[in-house]
């Protein structure tokens, strides 16, 4: 997979693409990622990218000159065009499986007071990662980059990702490692039996069990199995009780 991303800030990446999940998926050809500074594509000595709002206001405007003669020298019929706003739809796991298949991404990132309005016709989509603000597009480029990356073949096993919070559309189950005991808290004797069969049924309950606590909403978004529902019934029972 091929990722581009225009940003006015590539240095911001240096650290990100050259550790962990993210360097090895680059140096194994898993993933290609091309950092593009769209200040380059400025016409005037300064290299001035941005200008005031038509109308007034405070902050300035990225310019949908500058800005669309870069989205269009870096990509092609194949590239599927985002950009990072505040006003797209929020990111969730399902977008992260449906980018991972796509041949080319672009990832344009906004910055200061936003960008002229006219740039939203030159992009495939828009995504935001919450409902909070940040000073610009990059960190939330980095969020698509390493959830997408996760789930590219050869990047990490499947065994690492397919237990993750929300990849199955449920919350984790609970995880322990050693010492056996903590603080008076003893590791959950299932887990230490070597019965993978109970091990199995108790992490997908106590999944079941944390989202229905923590996240109801989910479950009103997934369609449970037989033995999912017998798990929940049992949570509810069990927890109704406390």
């Amino acid at each position: 997979m091929k990722i581009k991303i225009v940003t006015l800030f590539p240095d911001m990446f240096s650290g990100f693409l050259n550790d962990s999940i993210i360097a090895r998926a680059i140096k194994e050809n898993i993933l290609s990622v091309e950092l593009i500074d769209f200040r380059t594509y400025s016409k005037d000595k300064h290299h001035h990218v941005d200008d005031t709002p038509y109308g007034g206001g405070a902050g300035m405007v990225l310019r949908c000159d500058i800005l669309g003669d870069a989205i269009k020298a870096n990509s092609s019929s194949n590239t599927h065009k985002i950009l990072m706003s505040p006003q797209g739809h929020t990111y969730k796991q399902a977008d992260a499986n449906r980018l991972k298949d796509m041949e080319e991404i672009m990832i344009i990132c906004g910055h200061y007071e936003g960008f002229d309005e006219r740039v939203r016709n030159l992009v495939d989509e828009e995504i935001s990662i919450g409902d909070f603000v940040l000073t610009g597009g990059e960190i939330p480029a980095m969020t698509l980059v390493d959830s997408i990356t996760r789930l590219l073949k050869g990047a990490i096993t499947e065994e690492s990702y397919e237990d993750d919070s929300f990849y199955s559309g449920l919350l984790e189950y609970p995880q322990y490692t050693r010492p056996l005991e903590y603080n008076g808290e003893s590791v959950p004797f299932v887990l230490t039996n070597g019965d993978h069969e109970k091990i199995r049924v108790w992490r997908k309950k106590e999944s079941l069990r944390r989202t229905y606590l923590r996240r109801p909403d989910l479950l009103e978004q997934k369609e449970l199995n037989k033995e999912e529902k017998k798990l929940l019934n049992e949570v509810i029972d069990e927890e109704s009780v406390k």
